[in-house]
Order: C-alpha cells, then structure tokens, then sequence
C-alpha cells in the first residue's frame, strides 16, 4: 500500500501530536507498574521505548522533511 506525500505528511504530524504523548503515558505507566530501578536501567528502558515505538513507523516519516516530489517545479503551491 503506497501512501501519497500528503497523505504521509498528514499522518506522521496525527502520529507526533496523538500518538507520541499517548505512548509516552502509556509507557511511564508502564514502568510505574514495578518498583523503581536505578536511574540508568531507567533511563535505558525509555530510551529503548523511544526507539521501539517509531519503528512502524518508518515509511511514513521516510521523506517528510523533503520538497513534495508531486508539487510543480515553478514553486507554486497549490
């Protein structure tokens, strides 16, 4: 299934302002569910959470930051 450049753009900026925060809250109560381990076991978990949770998400952000490759060469926008 391949996904238009709008549509990508569309849905990586509804995956960073929804999704993201509702996984950081997910993910800190999840780590909240045992006791309390040293600060770099901690930090270690989160960071691997971080990655973890962009990896299906790859082919939507791929891209994004470049000039629409389906927008006109004369600059204008539509």
């Amino acid at each position: 299934m391949a996904l238009g450049y709008k549509t990508r753009r569309r849905l990586s900026l509804l995956i960073l302002l929804v999704g993201l925060p509702l996984y950081i809250v997910v993910a800190v109560k999840a780590v909240s569910l045992f006791e309390r381990p040293s600060i770099w076991v901690e930090l270690l978990v989160y960071v691997a959470l971080g990655v973890v949770w962009a990896l299906p998400f790859k082919f939507v952000f791929k891209g994004i930051g470049q000039a629409d490759p389906d927008a006109p060469e004369n600059g204008t926008r539509k």
